[in-house]
């Protein structure tokens, strides 16, 4: 049976939250509405989206189980009255003792259709002195995710996820068309990596990478890069958000990623050293 290639629109959205639960949501909700407005069917929001908490306590005291969670109930409900699906690019999830930096995929019925817990915790010190710690406040996902959209399979990572390549090679190598990379990546790192990760990706895999990012300042000295991107399976920068808080939509022709995997076919010949 030969598979039916099809063409939609994506958007991901560039934010920049804050401490403020409330605001970021409905700053989200909003640009969730313009973007249904311009066509697209497929909308991202990035890692962090709904709280960039301000302290320890802010940040506990909005973890929650994903029934009580303001944010995702709010995207189920507009994903549902606008008929579009949404990726939840992060939010802080409960789970007995344990939390989990999650990523959900919302369908257009408002259904919580997957999930993803991000596996690579970001634990670094970097050059400029910086030095991050999510191990203190997460535990490590220990699945990969993959869904199946109407217009193909979408893999899920989240920011410090895109430096570990075998974990993108194993989405595509289970069929993902597309893989979505929610970040809030360091203004230090981003200048320097982010582009070039991301390319990489899409170029070893054969497939769309959809990267909505944080950008600017934020609570506790914390500085994003921004730079949201979509790639092509080609590795080609086909829109980029250059600004602050905005919306990036592309149309998505999915032909694109079986003519290069048929063009370079390094995932069937993949051999094991």
């Amino acid at each position: 049976m030969l598979k039916k290639y099809k063409k939609f629109k994506v958007a991901c959205i560039q934010m920049n939250s804050q401490a403020n639960l409330y605001d970021n949501i409905l700053f989200a909700k909003n640009k969730i509405i313009y973007a249904s407005k311009k066509g697209a069917k497929l909308i991202l929001l990035p890692e962090n989206c709904f709280l960039m908490a301000k302290n320890h306590k802010q940040f506990l005291e909005y973890s929650s189980n994903e029934i009580k969670n303001p944010g995702v109930n709010e995207i189920k409900k507009i994903a549902k009255s606008l008929g579009v699906w949404v990726i939840i690019g992060s939010v802080n999830i409960r789970e007995k003792n344990k939390i989990f930096n999650r990523s959900i995929v919302v369908d257009d019925k408002g259904k919580i259709k997957s999930r993803y817990n991000k596996i690579h915790l970001f634990s670094v010190k970097l050059p400029n002195k910086e030095s991050y710690d999510e191990k203190k406040y997460f535990t490590p996902g220990r699945k990969i995710s993959l869904t199946s959209l109407p217009w193909g399979k979408i893999g899920m990572t989240i920011c410090y996820d895109l430096r570990f390549p075998y974990l993108y090679r194993k989405l595509a190598k289970k069929g993902a068309d597309f893989i979505s990379v929610p970040s809030a990546f360091t203004k230090f790192t981003g200048e320097m990596h982010w582009h070039t990760l991301l390319k990489a990706r899409a170029i070893e895999n054969g497939c769309y990478i959809f990267a909505p990012a944080q950008f600017g300042k934020h609570p506790g000295k914390r500085h994003t890069y921004g730079h949201t991107l979509i790639v092509d399976p080609w590795g080609k920068i086909i829109n980029e958000c250059k600004k602050t808080n905005t919306v990036i939509i592309s149309e998505i022709d999915t032909r694109k990623v079986n003519m290069q995997r048929t063009s370079i076919p390094s995932l069937k010949l993949e051999k094991k050293i």
